[in-house]
């Protein structure tokens, strides 16, 4: 059964940085692309960035383009996003998913960036 753990999570000021980690387990992770998306209060759903499933170079939405890394460990099955520079509209949950444009997601770890 396909599972995916999100952590990481906090409150921060702006100006400050995170790293999110998604444990994965229950599928063969270094075969499927995973993404991040985020929620924002009172929002729809929003992608934020893919990365291969062998790694390297990943994309990334607009809104965190420069400010955003997403990494992976095969070995470890695990899916990090490095968030620096974090503004107040950064605020929300983020969830890792499988592929690209799925349901496939995990709970989410809330991030709140709040002067």
């Amino acid at each position: 059964e396909l599972q995916l753990v999100e952590s990481g999570g906090g409150l921060l000021q702006p100006g400050g940085s995170l790293r999110l980690s998604c444990a994965a387990s229950g599928f063969t992770f270094s075969v499927y692309h995973m993404s991040w998306v985020r929620q924002a209060p009172r929002k729809e759903l929003e992608w934020i960035s893919t990365i291969g499933n062998l790694g390297g170079l990943a994309n990334y939405a607009d809104s965190v383009k420069g400010r955003f890394t997403t990494s992976r460990d095969n070995s470890k099955n695990t899916l990090y996003l490095q968030m620096n520079s974090l503004e107040t509209e950064d605020t929300g949950v983020y969830f890792c998913a499988q592929g690209v444009g799925t349901n496939r997601r995990g709970k989410g770890t809330r991030v709140t960036v709040s002067s």
